[in-house]
């Protein structure tokens, strides 16, 4: 079964979803729905749109394919296939509690070096200092989000995009950050890491063959 249908799966699964938007490659919106149709969702709305070149942009196409009257809006990484149903609901909480940007995000095991670029192409890298791991957490998906808080910095990144003078941010919420709005963070899940190399994907098995014979996932 394909990541998407597993990440999508994921959402639909949550009492809080009752509307998921899949941004596809440019041209492959008819692929991409058809194979979302072959997997069958729990009868939930799923509506396939073209996305963009860019993270940002496919948010934005997104938002834009969500009903007026939408309040609340999870942002999902297709490359997170198996966040538990009780993360995606706990985003969703927060954000219905007041919050207007919500992040899952789980503690560091590692150890965390800031360095300098190194001298040399592939050489030693100096290290800077090294941060207090105690309050550092990696951030997860679903992001969750205020409709209204998510089009307007959206808006503004647009504005910034068009005067070429917009920094590169990783997630929707370092868009919020960066116009002034608070983010909060609520405990993540292991098993939502981001399937990115192979070895990730021997581990997504490893959970899903688990899932499977504990509950039938």
């Amino acid at each position: 079964m394909p990541l998407l249908v597993h990440a999508v799966r994921a959402l639909a699964r949550s009492r809080a979803v009752g509307l998921v938007v899949v941004a596809a490659p440019p041209g492959g919106e008819a692929e991409v729905a058809a194979l979302l149709d072959s997997h069958g969702l729990d009868g939930k709305d799923v509506r396939v749109v073209a996305g963009g070149a860019t993270r940002q942009e496919s948010v934005r196409l997104g938002l834009a394919a969500i009903p007026a009257g939408t309040e609340i809006v999870l942002v999902h990484d297709a490359a997170r296939p198996l966040v538990p149903v009780d993360v995606v609901d706990a985003v969703a909480a927060a954000v219905r509690a007041g919050a207007e940007a919500v992040v899952p995000a789980v503690p560091l095991a590692d150890t965390v070096k800031r360095v300098a670029s190194a001298t040399t192409p592939g050489g030693p890298e100096p290290v800077l200092d090294t941060p207090e791991r105690a309050t550092l957490r990696a951030v997860q998906t679903p992001q969750g989000f205020r409709r209204d808080t998510l089009h307007e910095v959206h808006q503004k990144a647009l504005a910034e995009e068009a005067d070429g003078a917009l920094p590169p941010v990783t997630d929707d919420a370092g868009l919020v950050e960066r116009y002034g709005g608070q983010v909060v963070v609520v405990p993540g899940h292991e098993e939502a890491f981001k399937v990115t190399r192979p070895l990730d994907l021997v581990l997504a098995e490893a959970v899903l063959a688990r899932r499977r014979a504990s509950d039938g996932f």
